[in-house]
């Protein structure tokens, strides 16, 4: 037996790989990690390079509905769902089998060598689900970073002007562009620039931390940033605002109401190309197909990914016809953009979305997890905030003394997040952290995630911070 066929197929007893045949049952089979991740971590040394991160010491081996499997066949409830990609579950049917039929046809001609319906159907779906009733066109990518760095050039094509202004708590990739567009320093910019220049930091309508207080927050944050983008910009040199709706892996920070509303006035005012940035929150994550839709926002252009093609590479632009239309032809592009297969995935997921509601079941799961995890911020005093909306939600960890001076919130704890996602993977619950100050418990189940599981998994969580309270 070949390493890879070691940690391709499921151990002995874990089911059908994959998709509703994976039993959805939490089950430890060994200690977390067992022999044959540990000695995969072991491998993994001598052959992966350093900087790739890894949130759980595991290595996986099957997935489903709202589990993951390993390869020691340990069971774990996932509130991961690979970073809100597998939106419509692992291995969703309508997925694997349009995958299935079209690699059998081709798996590649290139969409500019040799054009195919799959692209212009992905195209076309964009065009019916994305806010708006205008003219719509797209272009598709292999990832979200890549796809807001074309939103960008497209943006600059149409304007002709070079400023691109993001946002405090911003995450948008790791490519130089967007490395220079993303806010936080560590892990994803040290050490790695000069970034693309022309890029100007506002600040985020962050309602826990907000010094005005939440109620204010939206108002008057939308107000700070039209006099910094008029004061020390100039609108006029403005090309593209780029935003997060509910920021990701800034620490899920849903801007205060009427923030979003007030800049993309603002933008239409000043012939600014508003971007929504809706790679983590598209597709149902939040509630809505798309995180803009709450306030009834229509963004100039949306850029997608993430939980567009139930786990294949694809990314995309959506926007006004007249926008997207600026750049020459030839000007966008990429040798696997668009890849068939991908394209024809993601024609699976969506139908899956729309077929099962898996929308609605997005925010069935909000009405479930959300006053359980306010409870557990009036049972806990380091769990200072509860946010988020639909399958997208998040504890904020903080210290449990004063504000320090001109802080209206305590104090970020970084260390009391790590320790409780830590304990969480033990247990066999998938736990990511986030945030700028990585203070943050995101939770971000499967859509399809079985109702038995999240409240299972629900209540590991309160047994995790009940464990760390007793020793914080």
């Amino acid at each position: 037996m070949s390493g890879t066929d070691s940690v391709s197929r499921p151990p002995d007893g874990a089911g059908a790989p994959g998709g509703p045949g994976l039993a959805q049952v939490r089950r430890l089979a060994t200690p977390i990690p067992g022999p044959r991740s540990t000695e995969l971590a072991k491998r993994r040394v001598n052959a992966v390079a350093r900087g790739v991160g890894q949130t759980l010491p595991v290595y996986a081996a099957a997935a489903g509905g709202g589990v993951l499997v390993d390869v020691d066949g340990n069971s774990l409830i996932d509130f991961g769902a690979g970073i809100a990609v597998v939106n419509v579950g692992n291995s969703a049917d309508a997925v694997v089998d349009n995958l299935t039929e079209q690699a059998r046809h081709f798996t590649h001609t290139c969409f500019m060598v040799t054009p195919y319906e799959g692209y212009v159907a992905v195209c076309e779906e964009l065009a019916r689900l994305t806010p708006g009733s205008h003219d719509k066109r797209s272009a598709l990518f292999n990832s979200g970073a890549e796809a807001v760095e074309n939103a960008v050039k497209i943006a600059r094509a149409y304007t002709g002007r070079p400023a691109i202004v993001a946002f405090t708590h911003a995450f948008h990739g790791r490519t130089n562009l967007t490395s220079a567009l993303t806010a936080k320093a560590r892990p994803y910019k040290e050490g790695f620039g000069p970034f693309a220049p022309e890029i100007y930091r506002v600040p985020m309508a962050y309602p826990y931390r907000w010094p005005g207080g939440a109620e204010a927050c939206g108002e008057q944050a939308a107000g700070q940033v039209i006099d910094t983008i008029t004061a020390e910009i100039g609108a006029e040199n403005v090309a593209a605002m780029v935003i997060e709706p509910i920021q990701g892996e800034g620490g899920f920070i849903v801007p205060g109401a009427g923030f979003l509303p007030a800049l993309t006035e603002f933008c239409a005012a000043a012939g600014i190309v508003f971007v929504a940035d809706e790679v983590q929150t598209g597709f149902g994550r939040t509630g809505d197909m798309f995180a803009c839709e709450h306030e009834g926002i229509v963004p100039d252009l949306i850029v997608t990914g993430k939980g567009i093609a139930g786990g294949l590479p694809l990314a995309g632009v959506t926007g006004r016809a007249q926008i997207m239309d600026a750049p020459q032809v030839g000007g966008l592009g990429g040798t696997f953009g668009g890849n068939p297969l991908a394209c024809a995935a993601a024609l699976g997921a969506i139908a899956t979305l729309e077929r099962e509601n898996l929308v609605d079941r997005a925010r069935l799961i909000e009405r479930v997890a959300l006053p359980r995890l306010r409870a557990l911020r009036d049972r806990y005093p380091f769990v200072g905030d509860v946010r988020g909306r639909g399958a997208m939600l998040a504890l904020e960890l903080v210290g449990t003394g004063p504000p320090t001076p001109g802080q209206v919130a305590p104090p970020p704890d970084r260390g009391v997040a790590v320790a409780c996602a830590a304990e969480a993977h033990r247990r066999g619950l998938v736990l990511l952290t986030a945030g700028t100050w990585g203070n943050v418990l995101r939770l971000l189940p499967p859509l399809v995630m079985p109702q038995h599981l999240l409240s299972e998994g629900l209540d590991l969580l309160d047994e995790v911070l009940s464990d760390i309270a007793r020793h914080h």
